[in-house]
């Protein structure tokens, strides 16, 4: 795919003007252009006004504000309205509606009512689609498109009906070829599963006990290319008519429906949604190393700078209303995003909106259209930030650590989490926590991608592999790599079926280890203790002691070290005096193995550890309120200091930035310092 010139903006913001009298319009675009805003994210959700009826196409309305905002040199981008087919779609062909697993279809109403799959909605999709995109191919104030809106939300569960069951043995054909390959990787005869013909093989449905682990994950798998095909299918027709313009979508963050890696090849820029305060049912909101994870997620898809498509403004809401955001922390946020990566910032939504379901998903401005606290925040935040912004598009954070991650092994450890309070994001999300407190920057990378640039690489859960892993992993560490990995790896192969192995499979060789036993530990935690002797010395020099630095919880591998040493032991129950952690030099670099699930202590004085051993230094204030990020390009670096507390806090500036010392903080306040580079 030719890459393209990214367009000169850097705040925009989410404006529904068919909700609005056209009277209202241009108040509207006089306010944005007060604020600063540069575009307008528009479209996505009205298929009804650009075609109300079969076949009747109706642009004008949407010409119209085009040409208004033109006039205050304010850019659009359009959304491809397909995540809400009209009524009258619908009623030509229910079977539009999509099936959830109890076989129960669903019926019109909210959005993303609709199974991609089926033929007659991609054909009026693709009509619609060429339609739009040849209508505006030369108004060079369309910049580009947003294909749908959050494609896999609402489709948790679906859809499984007929025309996607179908569509998934054609999957599995293309895949296994013949029937009796699909049969021996699977293991069908196991509770007299084997299959005839493809034809044979059901969405999977509800059943009495569950289903083959392996025909789950193949599942997952298949609505995943599905998602992904009906994205392609639109931008294909758009980069056809319009080549010049720009094509991205609105990811979400660590939504597991669909490979973003996978999504972001036929994308010239990834799209973020981001609502720091936690959507409405999920209060009290996201941590903010939690938000930064899923910005340095977003990030890395491409890797390359990302935009923000709907970053919060307010309130979220539905049947119930979150959190009002306090004063600053629409700056603040604004902040981190540009901070992890944000090239373009655009706000969801510019006023509240009078009816329908989100009525109380607040924007910039209330209900009443009148310019409140929000706006003047906004409109500050803008002011200060877009010179930075400016400055710095299309720069980097600085390569300190990755974290490999994989949809394929999430969704095998969501078809068996072992324990009710794991999953494969939960260890993502730790490993990408202990750097975040430690202020270590992290890229997130899929498998395959190289590793050689980053000193320090974790690679959680590796509960699918494979030898051509395994040799990647063994490859890096010899080279003087130091890699982390957890429990649950080489567990099983790439069809979902166990190894005749010991554990850890084809991993023993880099990590040094066997694990003849295990535990899934239900209610229970085991006591850790250091294991070199050497570690216990007090500060003042008066003697040893071994008191625990922590807790393992969730699981307990009993590692036998086969060449590697051991770095934390049990000190607990039957696993007292087995090894809980352990390090194995290969090489020029070393490989770090973690039997358990530590608790907060115990994975500080962890990661503690793998710093030193590594050579990074962990900021002072490990695991404060304050966040410190990086950006940089060839000439120039921009630190970023965040307050994420409500109370005053300390800063400590490195000397490097010109300004050592420590700085009082404001809550919610960020503060900005930039330096040249000729010297690094």
């Amino acid at each position: 795919m030719k890459k393209k010139s990214i367009p000169p903006i850097s705040f925009g913001v989410d404006y529904y003007p068919e909700h609005w009298p056209k009277e209202r319009w241009a108040e509207d675009i006089r306010l944005m252009k007060e604020m600063g805003i540069q575009a307008v994210r528009m479209g996505e959700f009205a298929w009804s006004r650009f075609e109300p009826e079969p076949g009747a196409y109706r642009f004008g309305w949407l010409d119209e504000i085009i040409e208004m905002l033109k006039s205050a040199g304010i850019y659009t981008i359009l959304g491809t309205p397909t995540a809400a087919p009209p009524a009258w779609l619908i009623r030509e062909d229910q079977e539009i509606l999509p099936m959830d697993s109890h076989g129960e279809r669903k019926g019109f109403g909210g959005r993303h009512h609709d199974c991609m799959s089926n033929h007659h909605y991609r054909s009026a999709i693709r009509i619609l689609v060429e339609k739009m995109a040849g209508h505006y191919a030369g108004e060079p104030w369309v910049i580009g498109w947003q294909i749908d809106n959050e494609l896999g939300n609402s489709h948790e569960d679906l859809c499984m009906c007929p025309s996607c069951e179908r569509s998934f043995q054609r999957w599995l054909k293309e895949k296994y070829h013949t029937v009796s390959n699909l049969n021996a990787a699977w293991g069908t005869v196991f509770w007299s599963q084997e299959y005839n013909d493809f034809s044979q093989i059901p969405a999977p449905r509800t059943v009495p006990t569950m289903h083959s682990p392996s025909l789950e994950l193949d599942w997952k798998r298949f609505t995943s290319d599905l998602v992904n095909d009906f994205l392609n299918m639109q931008a294909d027709i758009i980069r056809e008519i319009s080549p010049d313009k720009l094509i991205t979508h609105n990811l979400m963050g660590f939504y597991d429906k669909t490979d973003y890696f996978k999504m972001a090849q036929n994308l010239d820029v990834a799209g973020n949604d981001q609502y720091p305060t936690g959507y409405y049912f999920e209060q009290p909101g996201q941590p903010a190393w939690e938000v930064a994870a899923c910005y340095d997620f977003i990030r890395s898809v491409k890797k390359q700078p990302f935009w923000m498509l709907e970053m919060q403004a307010g309130a979220t809401g539905g049947k119930l209303i979150g959190r009002t955001p306090r004063p600053g922390q629409l700056n603040l946020w604004t902040s981190q995003s540009v901070a992890h990566g944000a090239d373009a910032i655009v706000y969801f939504r510019w006023r509240n909106c009078l009816y329908g379901t989100e009525q109380y998903w607040h924007g910039i401005l209330p209900h009443s259209g009148i310019p409140g606290r929000t706006y003047r925040e906004l409109q500050e935040t803008i002011r200060t930030l877009k010179p930075v912004m400016e400055e710095m598009k299309g720069s980097m954070p600085v390569k300190q650590a990755a974290v490999l991650f994989s949809y394929e092994q999430d969704w095998a450890l969501q078809v068996q989490p072992h324990h009710p309070d794991y999953s494969y994001l939960y260890q993502v999300q730790q490993f990408y926590r202990w750097c975040y407190e430690a202020g270590i920057a992290v890229d997130f990378l899929r498998d395959g991608e190289p590793m050689e640039m980053y000193p320090l690489v974790f690679a959680p859960l590796q509960f699918l592999s494979s030898k051509e892993q395994a040799g990647r992993l063994e490859r890096y560490v010899e080279a003087g790599g130091n890699l982390v990995m957890s429990v649950r790896s080489g567990v099983k192969d790439q069809n979902n079926a166990c190894l005749p192995d010991v554990l850890p499979g084809p991993f023993k060789k880099v990590l040094g280890i066997t694990i003849p036993e295990y535990d899934c530990m239900w209610a229970e935690e085991a006591g850790l203790v250091k294991a070199d002797q050497a570690d216990y010395e007090k500060e003042d020099g008066k003697g040893m002691e071994k008191a625990p630095i922590g807790k393992g919880t969730i699981w307990c591998d009993c590692i036998c070290p086969d060449g590697a040493e051991p770095v934390l032991m049990y000190e607990t129950g039957m696993y007292k005096g087995k090894a809980a952690a352990t390090v194995h030099t290969y090489g020029r670099g070393k490989a770090w193995y973690i039997g358990c699930v530590p608790d907060e202590k115990a994975g500080q004085w962890m990661m503690k550890r793998i710093c030193r051993e590594c050579g990074f230094t962990p900021q002072k204030n490990w695991g404060g309120p304050v966040e410190y990020a990086v950006r940089q390009n060839e000439e120039e670096a921009v630190l970023f200091v965040m307050n994420h507390s409500a109370q005053e806090q300390t800063a400590d500036i490195p000397a490097e930035w010109g300004t050592q010392g420590q700085y009082r903080m404001a809550p919610y306040e960020v503060k900005i310092w930039k330096r040249k580079r000729e010297n690094e």
